[in-house]
């Protein structure tokens, strides 16, 4: 499934995709569609963390209600679900998570290319990584899959950078690496803008990748029934339609399940954390183009997963 958030005339929501619709998840629940939630009598007013609060039965409980929606969309049959049903076109989507609960866990250094295109702009040497390299950003950095990218007045060197989030679903703490994959409750694709001269400035990297809407996401949270695979999607980031980073997340030094796991000792992992999981080489720091202007269109796009485009604008 691919599970959004969503506004509609300025209210919120969260929803399922059926096609070119988006389902809305607290109306189907609220009037039991496919015998979703029949025993519960609501009301239901859930956004996508209380969601995934729900773990297994929730998922299970969409799966439900978005395979009735279908039946009768299909069958002609589609009255009975007024004010459940939005064309994608009409509504603003969001990033799935607005608002998380802790910080942004991200990897730095997690593709060979991009540790040597380091060593080439710092003309130092930089060896792999012998252990995953973790740092956070601010939960205020999310925006949305179409939301534009504020250039702040603290940086004149913004840069971007392609990754693969997953996030949690089931709460663990020294998770083995042969669990892993059940942890996961789906994926999305994530925009981790960066500061490059506040990160050189401060000597740790919070500070430069945190400025507000640092962290365009979406335009989906993805499960990971319909990904499969996680280590063999290709992603891809444009600037102003030509290509800067391409790749396939099986390029990665630490897989999802070592990143996971060793993130998980001593630590306890909770639903709806995000983990970002690292980006190719191309990055502006080291590219040819150079870094992001005012005016500039940044477009992800992750296989299984979909595309975000943010425009870059000045700071107010």
């Amino acid at each position: 499934m691919k599970l959004l958030s969503y506004s509609v005339r300025e209210t919120p929501g969260i929803g399922v995709l059926l096609g070119d619709w988006v389902l809305d998840l607290n109306k189907a629940f609220a009037d039991h569609l496919g015998d979703a939630y029949e025993d519960l009598p609501g009301p239901f007013d859930l956004d996508m963390l209380s969601f995934l609060d729900l773990g297994a039965e929730g998922l299970a409980e969409a799966r439900r209600a978005l395979d009735e929606a279908g039946n009768r969309m299909e069958s002609g049959e589609a009255s009975g679900m007024e004010g459940m049903l939005y064309p994608l076109k009409e509504v603003k989507l969001m990033a799935p998570i607005p608002y998380p609960r802790k910080n942004i866990v991200c990897l730095g250094l997690n593709y060979a290319d991009h540790v040597r295109e380091g060593r080439k702009t710092l003309q130092q040497e930089r060896p792999l990584p012998k252990h995953p390299i973790y740092f956070t950003k601010s939960p205020t950095t999310v925006t949305g899959p179409y939301d534009d990218i504020i250039y702040p007045r603290a940086t004149e060197r913004l840069d971007y950078e392609v990754e693969l989030a997953l996030v949690i679903g089931k709460r663990g703490k020294y998770i083995p690496e042969d669990e892993v994959l059940d942890h996961i409750m789906g994926y999305t694709a994530f925009n981790d803008i960066s500061a490059r001269d506040l990160q050189s400035q401060h000597g740790q990297w919070y500070k430069g990748k945190s400025c507000d809407t640092f962290a365009p996401m979406g335009p989906y949270l993805v499960t990971s029934d319909e990904v499969g695979d996680p280590q063999s999607l290709d992603l891809w980031l444009k600037v102003n339609g030509e290509t800067r980073q391409s790749s396939n997340t099986a390029n990665m030094i630490f897989d999802l399940k070592k990143i996971v796991s060793i993130l998980s000792e001593g630590i306890t992992l909770e639903v709806g954390d995000i983990i970002a999981t690292g980006t190719p080489s191309g990055v502006g720091s080291a590219h040819p183009l150079g870094l992001l202007k005012v005016g500039d269109f940044v477009e992800i796009w992750i296989d299984k997963i979909g595309t975000i485009g943010n425009k870059v604008v000045a700071e107010s």
